[in-house]
């Protein structure tokens, strides 16, 4: 069948009836923030954000997160509600308008809630745990309280929302594993489902988690748990023999107390026309033909990365191979600038921090390494794009490089593959993304073998006009077929029999 967004209507109102529709995520769709002529909305970076909006535009619902915009709170009703999209230069007291797709509800965390629950168990405990990129995870006991917390807060939020209804509750992600225990020992009734878009963590490493079995206690009060690919199923489907549960390896699902818990892999996409509308728009080619001038790139190759600062996304390893390519084949010299665009990321952490300084130093060690009079060979934009920015910086590449170290799925691959109408330009992507599972026609790349990494650079920049059509349009056409409403059709299908 057609995926789309009227199909995925038609199927999420015979799937879900007459239940409610809820979505929990720790990151907002949208964000309130002020400007110039007073309160500017705009949509949130991250590509599962972008992705799930598309869902909730198409299915209706209500998506309840943390509001961390300086103006989130203006723009809420009482109930700190808002409609999305949202309805633009209007008094507040008309906020919800007639032509809202779904709700937004806010949730408001104080600075100590934010430290410790997010930046502090989710992002300094759980996020190094998850990913294989060799930083040392800390445990303190007042980040699990707060994270604990935090869990608690937004089950009330669910509850409220939900009142007596009965309901699907989608959870998102590693912030909240311990909130289905919560909700199902207060609403026994609900279908909840949580999707891990990141890796779970070895049981050899997980093992070192003080409160691992209170996490997995929590995950297994979903009635399903949804990973990118098979890999993290059946490591999500080990971990759990450290506790006392049942594994039924055959049927992908885990008894615990009595519950069976169902663990499939759902690989994500997104939403493909409308990514390709924007790369469609008519004055595209003159925002292009502007940017090459703004970015001094005259008739020189160009490769892009977009992605925000974090070590697991392999930044350091591209600049290091770049290094390693200009070194192996000067004649590219003058001749290829690479682009790496993306907003630095929980920056006060220590971590974090010696990564964004590294990142920065090497570019600079780079630069004065091989600069000419009016050419770099690397330039770093560390702020946020909006997408149809984004989607020009795609178009005007001749090469996407996608280098992660270790990653659940990547949606950059996908978006710069949607973008590519024209059947150009050359996919580098790193095997450890859940992505090259899919996308086996980009040039597959292991993100530490240097020497490697630059060579497939250079085959990238000299693949014959016809390779680059024939990979594109293959990758285009799977990209295409599986969308964000088919990942949705699948999990509210897999829901349906649940509930």
């Amino acid at each position: 069948m057609v995926w789309n967004k009227d199909s995925i209507k038609e199927i999420a109102k015979s799937r879900i009836g007459n239940r409610k529709f809820i979505i929990v995520s720790n990151r907002e769709p949208y964000i309130h923030t002020y400007g110039e002529d007073g309160i500017v909305c705009s949509s949130t970076i991250s590509g599962v954000a972008i992705a799930l909006d598309s869902v909730m535009q198409a299915c209706g619902g209500i998506w309840i997160a943390h509001g961390s915009g300086e103006a989130d709170k203006d723009v809420v009703d009482s109930h700190d509600r808002v409609q999305i999209p949202p309805v633009e230069e209007q008094p507040k007291s008309q906020a919800i308008g007639n032509n809202s797709k779904y709700t937004l509800r806010r949730v408001w965390l104080s600075k100590e809630e934010e430290n410790g629950y997010y930046y502090g168990f989710a992002n300094e405990a759980l996020w190094p745990l998850c990913h294989l990129a060799y930083t040392r995870p800390y445990f303190r006991k007042s980040d699990w309280n707060m994270y604990r917390k935090v869990n608690e807060k937004f089950a009330e939020v669910v509850l409220e929302e939900i009142g007596n209804d009965p309901a699907f509750v989608f959870i998102q992600d590693y912030h909240f594993t311990l909130l289905p225990g919560i909700l199902r020992e207060r609403r026994p009734d609900l279908v909840l489902a949580q999707f891990l878009h990141e890796p779970w963590p070895t049981p050899e490493s997980f093992r070192i988690c003080p409160w691992n079995e209170e996490i997995l206690d929590g995950l297994l009060k979903n009635d399903l748990i949804g990973f990118h690919i098979k890999y993290h199923t059946h490591g999500f489907l080990d971990i759990t023999q450290m506790i006392e549960a049942k594994v039924n390896y055959v049927k992908s699902s885990v008894t615990r107390g009595g519950r069976e818990t169902l663990v499939e892999a759902f690989p994500i996409g997104i939403d493909f026309e409308k990514t390709e509308n924007i790369a469609k728009r008519p004055g595209m080619e003159e925002k292009l033909s502007n940017l090459r001038k703004k970015e001094h790139l005259m008739d020189r190759f160009v490769g892009v990365g977009i992605e925000r600062i974090d070590y697991i996304k392999g930044i350091l390893e591209k600049f290091n191979a770049i290094d390693r390519f200009f070194e192996k084949y000067p004649e590219y010299l003058g001749r290829f600038t690479f682009l790496q665009l993306g907003p630095v990321s929980r920056i006060h952490l220590p971590e974090y921090k010696k990564y964004n300084d590294e990142l920065y130093h090497l570019m600079v060690d780079i630069n004065e390494k091989y600069q000419l009079k009016d050419w770099k060979p690397i330039i770093l934009h560390k702020y946020s794009f909006s997408p149809e920015e984004v989607i020009s910086y795609y178009r005007l590449a001749d090469v996407c490089i996608v280098s992660s170290v270790h990653e659940g799925m990547n949606l950059v691959s996908k978006e710069f593959v949607a973008s590519r109408w024209d059947n150009n330009g050359v996919l580098i992507l790193s095997k450890f993304t859940g992505a090259a599972r899919e996308l086996n026609e980009a040039l597959l790349i292991n993100p530490f073998a240097t020497d490697h990494f630059a060579d497939t650079i250079k085959q990238a920049l000299e693949m014959p006009p016809k390779e680059r059509t024939r990979r594109m349009r293959k990758m285009r056409e799977i990209v295409r077929r599986n969308n964000v409403y088919r990942w949705a059709g699948k999990i509210t299908g897999t829901l349906r029999k649940l509930g």
